[in-house]
């Protein structure tokens, strides 16, 4: 789990960007700006972040404030799982990343399959739907949720992209050094439980 001092910190902004939202008192939009700054300070002092660029990350915010929604594909093929190599840490990762207004999930990370790896698949299964916090990824500003879909492999060949420079099939004992803010081992390993047994339901928080 995060650190106490990073959920407060979350669910003050979260509290502030929907008071924001809603409010027409000027007066509330002044403790709502607050409220914001109270929140970024907190990440700054603990992170050793720049103050100003996570109240820059928070004013990027509107809305009622809602988790994030990040997709992650799982193909499969010869008992090996496809991933991608981030051209920003050098490590590995399954395919996948945010989805867009207006996506349906299927859509969104055969998109992002494709647009990352070079390959062609279709969606096939939901193996997990994981709170970001309570996987042992490092700790990030905002709430997420990660949707984990499996995926059948129908085409295509290996290809870089903007945010990739390699996507090859591992063995789950050849595991490379991965993404930890995008996948960790304990994920993978349990993605080859599901493979192992395909009648498992999907993963939940």
């Amino acid at each position: 789990m995060d650190p106490k001092w990073l959920e407060w910190a979350r669910r003050l902004q979260a509290l502030s960007q929907s008071g924001l939202t809603f409010t027409t008192n000027p007066f509330e939009r002044e403790r709502y700006e607050e409220v914001a700054e109270i929140a970024a300070e907190m990440m700054a002092e603990h992170s050793g972040a720049d103050p100003v660029l996570i109240q820059g990350l928070f004013t990027e915010q509107k809305g009622y404030a809602t988790p994030k929604v990040d997709v992650r594909g799982v193909v499969f093929r010869d008992n090996k799982v496809l991933l991608v190599k981030e051209k920003r840490d050098g490590k590995w990762t399954l395919p996948g990343g945010w989805a867009d207004v207006g996506d349906l999930p299927s859509a969104a990370v055969e998109r992002e399959i494709r647009e990352e790896s070079g390959y062609l698949a279709r969606a096939r299964k939901l193996l997990a739907v994981w709170d970001r916090r309570r996987h042992g990824h490092p700790p990030t500003p905002f709430h997420l949720y990660k949707l984990v879909i499996h995926c059948e492999l129908v085409g295509g060949a290996p290809a870089d992209s903007v945010e990739t420079e390699g996507a090859a099939f591992f063995a789950e004992s050849e595991i490379p050094e991965l993404s930890l803010p995008r996948t960790t081992p304990a994920q993978l390993q349990r993605i080859f439980e599901h493979l192992r047994c395909p009648d498992l339901p999907t993963d939940f928080d």
